[in-house]
């Protein structure tokens, strides 16, 4: 009789635990961040590695081009980044002549930080370059280069100072991408088409006193190293949101109405390749670190599309 009784037990205790780990509901903190900041303002992203530190997420997902995303990988590999150029190039190099071996990457990555030598973290450099995974492309490099401390000085960019720096010390080894370009080139054209049309029916002027209210609000957050905090915040996120996605403008052109097409379909794209890898994956946590004139946008897909999913951004009580 105990015995029956305890096997009871047992088996009410593995439901009642499986029902709340379904149960549990998955959240995204998304943080926006400033790309490359100034070197008067280098130590920026301190406070921000101590807020994601503090935040402890379990997937760190990055705005980079995702490495099946073949659309976005055929603008980019003649785009606008000679970074992206060059390392298409060579993945696409590699994907016709290295014989890559899975197992091999595998246990090689599953190795802990302070384990990896020089030619692991080079046959890992290798690895990420032939699936054409470019930011631990650069993850790896940057390890090489810095060691598993990471960069002794501000490198001044989100993934030196904030996503790297994140993954290593919560021993994350893959930095997960969620970027969507494949209308970059079109977002572009747009831009220029709107900005001349604007320069006889007043957006313009409107754009410029958009810009400097951004850059007047931010002087004293940047010297004190609030910068990201205030980048982070509300108003600013909306100033910049209104600014890429054109939504400033009082006379709608043709171009100005593109822009904003392309800038809001981005947007819904990238919160598709989130919302798909959070709920795919078995990680609670999530943090996104993306250009913060994404945010506003980012959210809003994720609120609308993904209800089942929890959203906060980083001034979030």
């Amino acid at each position: 009789m105990k015995t029956i009784i305890t096997s009871l037990l047992v088996f009410l205790i593995a439901i009642t635990n499986t029902f709340a780990q379904d149960t549990t509901q998955k959240e995204i903190l998304i943080v926006g961040t400033m790309h490359t900041v100034p070197k008067i303002v280098k130590h920026s992203y301190k406070p921000m590695l101590k807020y994601a530190k503090k935040y402890n997420p379990e997937a760190i997902y990055v705005e980079s081009p995702m490495p099946n995303d073949t659309l976005s990988w055929e603008y980019l590999k003649n785009g606008w980044s000679k970074g992206y150029k060059a390392f298409y190039k060579l993945s696409d190099s590699l994907q016709k002549t290295y014989n890559f071996n899975a197992a091999k990457f595998n246990t090689t990555l599953n190795k802990p930080f302070e384990d990896l030598t020089a030619s692991d973290l080079d046959y890992l450099i290798t690895g990420f370059a032939y699936l054409r995974n470019e930011p631990n492309h650069d993850f790896y490099r940057y390890i090489k280069k810095h060691g598993v401390k990471g960069s002794k000085k501000p490198t001044r960019h989100e993934d030196g100072d904030l996503s790297m720096p994140l993954a290593l010390a919560l021993n994350i080894k893959t930095l997960t991408p969620m970027d969507d370009q494949r209308t970059n080139g079109e977002y572009h054209k747009a831009w220029s088409q709107c900005s001349k049309e604007g320069q006889s029916n007043g957006n313009n002027a409107i754009n410029s006193k958009l810009y400097k209210k951004s850059y007047n609000s931010s002087i004293l957050p940047a010297i004190f190293r609030g910068l990201g905090k205030h980048t982070n915040k509300p108003k600013a996120l909306e100033r910049l949101h209104r600014a890429s996605s054109f939504t400033y403008v009082t006379v709608k052109t043709e171009g100005c109405t593109l822009g904003e097409r392309y800038w809001n379909e981005r947007n819904a794209r990238m919160a598709k390749n989130i919302a798909t890898q959070v709920m795919a994956n078995i990680h609670t946590k999530n943090i996104v670190i993306a250009g913060a004139s994404h945010v506003v946008g980012l959210a809003k897909e994720l609120k609308e599309k993904y209800p089942n999913l929890k959203v906060k951004l980083m001034n979030d009580k």
